[in-house]
């Protein structure tokens, strides 16, 4: 894990060290172990890089890494796979120098081009120049789960893990308003008819399962992997869908463990990262000196605190738990730090609370964390989901919806955490057979209700409406669709940003066992009986390995994940201090109206709730004071 850096110029008077050691220098947190600058012969490409030691660390794993005389690498990341790449490129006749993934990437570049995205098992975002083509080829994972950021700036073309990156350059800092606009009105984090927008004017994300071609100063962009949510295998049984789940799932783990630095795990108390936890301790059960180290988050004195199911954990495995208890206090004292490592605004105080279990982690001299991030999209985890469960089977079968929604009511009768789904009616199934018809009147009703509520200044309002980011034509009807959204769309991207930025703040590597793109591949071509049955999220998940997760989780109803106590935090004076002061913020800059700031702050348990203060403090801080 590490971050990398790049200037690419016909003109080489713009590709200087200077620039590369200000943009790796202002990333210091991702790679504190080492780091590495280049610049070709000709002075038109450069590369940066910092180094965090994960596998292989010798020198001979620096970066920027050469070979074979011809290329030249950056690399952010993991290839999980790459002892069996190793094995059949040795078979080839290539030969290593080093032990890590870096030069067996290179090694595979080489054999394939392009085509070696598609055997890749891994986070990743990485820059390859081959000195005989002249050409770079940089590349981003199927999920975005490394960042790679790029730009055109002066004459000059930038690439960075963080933006940060850019501003030390010398880019113009400019926040794009349509962002800003979607996320005042829409709570929207990320655009999903683009990908690859951000919250800063000119700066680009390359979009997750995409590469670019960068050739003097031509650039090409284009997908290497996708899914189709609407291919499914309609003739697997439970049983076989058991065992291949079970059998995926366990191999992800396993690769997901190799390093040569200790290895731990996020435990929230969910199924997901218990299940994490558990199939870890399961495969170093053979290693008596290997005792897994977890971190958690804790509330005292908080009905939603996980402090049961995490002992439950540890009851069943032989895990030494870590506990980080946040307090008020705590959370106000990092609060402009995270703003800083997050660089666009995040939903919630959830992510305060995350970043206190990296830096946990990191006092513990853990530097590797195996999450469970991914699970709730690809298996219909979220309780939301089962609107549209019900819109699919209702279509099929009328004698299975009444089964399905029954044995649903039954269930959840004594479910006080999540919110109960009300029976499909007429508006359910409009909005099953036509999702375009209801997408589109809900986005009046929500222009016109967000209207007459908000503080944005009315010519903001008039100018950014027509770029509106609320188009969400998934398919209602069809729960693959609408798990295809959220992996890819709106979700779990910005899932990914938060750990990314939160976890390489404290220099911590997190990795995600449910995220391996044959388990992904194998989930979304099953049938949606076999994620949602008899009321239970992520059924296939819980009888798969019911045998190895404490049965108090396995079977557990509620859904909470990782939920500070927010609304004390946001009724404190010294938070709503800050809020005032971002109203002043974006009043000057004609978002809010004038005088925003002298209004009272209604109180709100989330960003999506009460006036919009939250949002306000995310907006403001993309500004420079």
């Amino acid at each position: 894990m590490c971050g990398i850096a790049g200037i690419l110029s016909e003109n080489p008077t713009l590709v200087t060290q200077e620039k590369l050691i200000k943009m790796t220098d202002a990333i210091i947190h991702r790679g504190p172990d080492g780091f590495g600058h280049w610049i070709s012969e000709e002075g038109k490409i450069g590369f940066g890089h910092r180094r965090l030691s994960i596998l292989d660390l010798s020198e001979s794993a620096s970066q920027p890494m050469h070979y074979l005389g011809r290329y030249t690498l950056t690399f952010n990341g993991e290839i999980y796979n790459y002892l069996e790449i190793k094995a059949e490129l040795v078979k080839k006749g290539y030969a290593f120098r080093s032990q890590s993934d870096t030069e067996v990437l290179l090694a595979l570049f080489d054999l394939k081009r392009e085509r070696c995205l598609q055997d890749l098992d891994g986070m990743f975002a990485f820059a390859i120049y081959d000195h005989q083509t002249q050409e770079v080829f940089c590349a981003r994972d199927r999920f975005g789960e490394k960042p790679f950021f790029f730009t055109q700036f002066q004459g000059a073309f930038y690439f960075a893990s963080e933006m940060k990156e850019f501003w030390a350059a010398g880019v113009e800092k400019k926040p794009d308003p349509e962002m800003i606009f979607n996320y005042l009105h829409f709570d929207l984090l990320d655009n999903h008819s683009d990908l690859g927008q951000t919250f800063f004017k000119g700066v680009r994300k390359l979009a997750p399962g995409h590469y670019l071609i960068w050739k003097k100063e031509n650039i090409s962009i284009k997908k290497y992997w996708e899914i189709n949510p609407q291919n499914q295998n309609r003739s697997i049984g439970l049983e076989e869908a058991k065992e291949q789940f079970r059998a995926l799932f366990i191999e992800s783990v396993n690769r997901r463990l190799r390093s040569d630095v200790l290895v731990g795990s996020s435990l929230s108390g969910g199924i997901d990262s218990s299940l994490v936890v558990c199939v870890m301790d399961h495969l170093l059960k053979g290693h008596p000196e290997s005792i897994q180290n977890t971190f958690s988050a804790r509330f005292k004195n908080f009905h939603k605190d996980e402090g049961y199911f995490i002992q439950k954990v540890r009851e069943k495995t032989r895990i030494t738990s870590h506990e980080a208890y946040s307090e008020m206090d705590e959370i106000e004292g990092v609060f402009d730090k995270i703003c800083y490592h997050q660089e666009e605004p995040f939903g919630s105080a959830s992510i305060l609370v995350q970043y206190q279990v990296y830096e946990l982690a990191k006092k513990k001299g853990v530097t590797v964390l195996l999450d469970g991030q991914g699970a709730d999209e690809i298996l219909a985890g979220y309780h939301p989901y089962f609107t549209t469960f019900f819109n699919e089977i209702r279509k099929h079968s009328g004698a299975q919806f009444e089964k399905e929604f029954s044995a649903y009511l039954q269930l959840h009768e004594g479910n006080t955490i999540n919110a109960k789904i009300p029976k499909p009616g007429l508006k359910q199934v409009i909005a099953a057979n036509f999702p375009g018809l209801v997408n589109k009147v809900a986005r009046k009703v929500l222009n016109m209700k967000m209207k007459n509520t908000a503080l944005m200044a009315d010519d903001f309002f008039s100018e950014y409406k027509p770029l509106s980011h609320n188009d969400f034509n998934f398919d209602l009807g069809h729960l693959n669709s609408h798990l295809h959204f959220s992996t890819f769309k709106i979700g779990l991207p910005t899932l990914l940003r938060y750990a990314d930025r939160n976890s390489m703040a404290h220099s911590r590597e997190v990795r995600l066992p449910f995220l391996s793109h044959e388990l992904v591949e194998f989930v979304f071509s099953l049938p949606s009986e076999l994620k949602i049955k008899d009321g239970w999220t992520k059924y296939l998940m819980r009888i798969a390995f019911e045998d190895l997760l404490p049965t108090e989780i396995t079977w557990r109803k509620d859904k909470i994940g990782f939920e500070p106590p927010q609304k004390s935090w946001m009724d404190n004076p010294n938070t709503q201090e800050k809020i005032r002061s971002a109203r002043e913020i974006l009043s000057k800059h004609g978002i809010l109206k004038k005088g925003a700031e002298s209004l009272p702050i209604q109180s709100q348990v989330a960003h999506s709730k009460g006036d919009g203060s939250w949002n306000h403090l995310m907006v403001a801080n993309l500004f420079d004071s």
